[in-house]
């Protein structure tokens, strides 16, 4: 596994990446980049953890929005069964792995 250093919201940081899914999680920072710098510069949230929250709650929306739309389905790893109890279970996930990372301060940096 090979190290790629990315740049998010102006900070550094430096990410595992498995040979040959540099393009994959250089396509993700950008659309997390994007995603955070629309909220910050929006003007409303200051922290970067709330910034992070939202984000990853737009984008979690976005790809379960489109999951149900009559287009083609998008794959989705670990999806749930397609209840809302399910969607909601995965949703607290998602939140806990986010606390996870940003530690017991609640603090990206």
């Amino acid at each position: 596994m090979k190290q790629l250093e990315v740049q998010i919201m102006g900070q550094s940081y430096l990410l595992g990446c498995p040979e040959g899914g540099d393009a994959s999680l250089l396509e993700a920072v950008e659309r997390v980049d994007t995603a955070m710098c629309k909220i910050r510069d929006a003007g409303k949230v200051k922290a970067r953890d709330r910034i992070a929250v939202l984000a990853a709650l737009n984008l979690a929306f976005e790809l379960s929005d489109r999951g149900t739309s009559t287009s083609a389905p998008v794959p989705r790893a670990k999806a749930p069964a397609g209840n809302v109890g399910d969607t909601d279970a995965a949703l607290g996930a998602l939140i806990e792995r986010l606390d996870a990372a940003l530690g017991q301060d609640g603090q990206l940096i």
